[in-house]
């Protein structure tokens, strides 16, 4: 697991959408240079195009700005974080960037998250019917672990889920998913538990549970 430091500060950048549809502050908030960046408890540091940054507090709907706190006006830099989170530049408050255990791209995660953390493509929840790659069998998810594949031991084997012959060439340091196939999952009391590296297995949507 790897949670992520947010930068001392990004590049400023600009994100224009028709601006003849938007009132004088929300184009600003579009189209000026700011740099946002999260802090904690949900404020985020802005700094605005003038090189000044301020403090913006989502949940208190607040900004260290004079436009905000003189004038009492919905400022550009509310405005902006809005923007930032709602396009995934930033986190949203009560939520941390992190590295997918699985694939290692950047995602955002709950702040009391449990690992291994997964982005939304690689997430499998308990109950979630997923396919084996190797024997495109079906299997259901009884839980995703904290353990790597290289550090799993399998009993009958003595040896690592990675070491396991079907499974050379999976990432070694992949999350391990327990699972049972079906139909045993649906027809036994207590199925035989598999463990495979994550990257083994792939979710199966509604169209083929049906086919």
């Amino acid at each position: 697991m790897t949670v992520l430091t947010p930068p001392d500060d990004t590049d400023r950048t600009a994100l224009a959408p028709d601006l003849r549809t938007l009132a004088d502050r929300a184009a600003r908030a579009w189209t000026e240079r700011m740099a946002v960046r999260e802090l904690d408890d949900g404020e985020y540091a802005v700094t605005a195009e003038s090189g000044h940054t301020y403090v913006v507090d989502v949940p208190d709907r607040s900004c260290s700005c004079p436009d905000h706190r003189i004038r009492g006006e919905r400022c550009k830099h509310l405005r902006r974080v809005a923007i930032e989170i709602t396009a995934r530049r930033v986190p949203a408050p009560g939520t941390r960037r992190a590295r997918c255990d699985a694939c290692g791209t950047e995602t955002f995660v709950d702040e009391d998250a449990s690992t291994p953390h997964l982005c939304e493509p690689c997430r499998f929840d308990p109950g979630d019917v997923v396919r084996d790659r190797e024997t495109d069998k079906r299997l259901v998810v009884v839980r995703v672990t904290d353990d790597r594949a290289d550090e799993r031991t399998v009993e009958a084997t003595g040896r690592s889920v990675a070491a396991y012959r079907t499974n050379d060439g999976y990432p070694a340091g992949d999350p391990v998913v327990d699972a049972v196939y079906l139909p045993a999952a649906v027809r036994s009391e207590s199925p035989r538990e598999y463990a495979f590296p994550h990257s083994r297995l792939e979710r199966v949507d509604d169209a083929e549970l049906l086919a």
